[in-house]
């Protein structure tokens, strides 16, 4: 008798359990229209550029919203938040899942490439150039020419002493940073104290800090830095194409302030704010920019720096061979 109270007493339990499990609802974590909803919050509570982009973020809602289902895919509901997303024009707005990773490149890829890595590599760094870390230059008509493919690339001091023993002496310095997409500010920082004698001013960075959609940081200023070591205070030259986005974007701001440097070739691609990660309920990884930059004067660096002189490959030079944009940057050592 006593086995059979325990077995009664086991089967009420299970069936206790059994019904719970029905009554609680599916895991919140897979349902599109929660991910959806926490998605379109985030971004409207820490998004920075809004106001300078005109963006409605509510016209946007009342757009994408009605168009989730319960019963989507994983791909249709990933893609409706990338194209929601789409509409923020920001290179620096992802999500990413396991199947695909969301973009907006249309900051460069509307442009001329206005690049030929074949040939910078084969005409103008040729078989004997150095390579000081990420940093490979070469020496071309007394001016030491400098290609920087990622500031995800780290410099050390030690590179940069190298670079400095090399520029001494010559008419000046051409650094190329076409095609960069960014990568780390601090290696933006050690490469620009190279060139600047003093503590030089190159901007401004507020935070996105609340819900409101101009509820920011107060300013806070960016500086350069002098290194202690070796530096080079002659002309400088700076090259860059749409593609250059991000931490090199940053950098073109900082040599825009040296008065001493120029930007030759097309303007950068922006990506002035730094952005902030997350994760939505579903697991899938998102970021977009949470900060503002802007220049000494006031400008937004969200939409790239100007350069001092517009110059675009020539498709007869590109097939002979040559990079009308660094022969522009020789010319004016030529000239000066």
């Amino acid at each position: 008798m006593k086995k059979l109270q325990i077995l009664a007493g086991l089967f009420v339990l299970l069936l206790a359990f059994s019904c719970e499990s029905l009554l609680i609802p599916g895991d919140p974590a897979g349902d599109p229209v929660a991910n959806f909803e926490f998605l379109w919050r985030e971004v409207d509570s820490k998004y920075a550029y809004f106001e300078f982009k005109s963006i409605d973020w509510d016209s946007v809602y009342n757009v994408y919203r009605p168009q989730v289902r319960s019963d989507m895919s994983e791909q249709e509901f990933f893609d409706l938040l990338a194209d929601m997303l789409y509409v923020l024009r920001d290179g620096h707005v992802n999500l990413t899942s396991a199947f695909d990773r969301s973009r907006n490149w249309s900051w460069y890829l509307d442009y001329p490439e206005n690049f030929n890595g074949n040939i910078v590599s084969r005409n103008y760094l040729a078989e004997d150039y150095r390579i000081s870390g990420p940093l490979h230059h070469q020496v071309i008509d007394s001016v030491l020419y400098v290609y920087y493919a990622s500031f995800a690339n780290e410099i050390s001091q030690a590179n940069l002493d190298a670079l400095m023993d090399a520029a001494q002496d010559l008419k000046g310095v051409i650094i190329d940073i076409r095609s960069n997409g960014g990568g780390s500010s601090a290696n933006a920082h050690a490469l620009a104290s190279c060139f600047t004698p003093d503590t030089l001013l190159y901007g401004w960075q507020r935070i996105k800090s609340g819900p409101g959609k101009e509820e920011f940081s107060p300013w806070s200023a960016l500086r350069i830095y002098p290194r202690s070591g070796k530096r080079f205070d002659g002309q400088l030259i700076l090259l860059c194409n749409r593609n250059s986005y991000s931490a090199a974007n940053l950098f073109a701001q900082m040599m825009k302030a040296l008065p001493h440097a120029r930007l030759v070739g097309d303007q950068s691609g922006g990506g002035g704010g730094i952005p902030a990660f997350g994760e939505l309920p579903n697991g899938w990884l998102y970021r977009f920019s949470a900060t503002q930059t802007i220049t000494p004067e006031g400008e937004h660096t969200e939409g790239g720096i100007p350069v001092d002189m517009r110059v675009d490959m020539d498709p007869m030079d590109e097939a002979a061979g040559i990079d009308s944009i660094i022969e522009a940057a020789l010319q004016l050592f030529r000239n000066s």
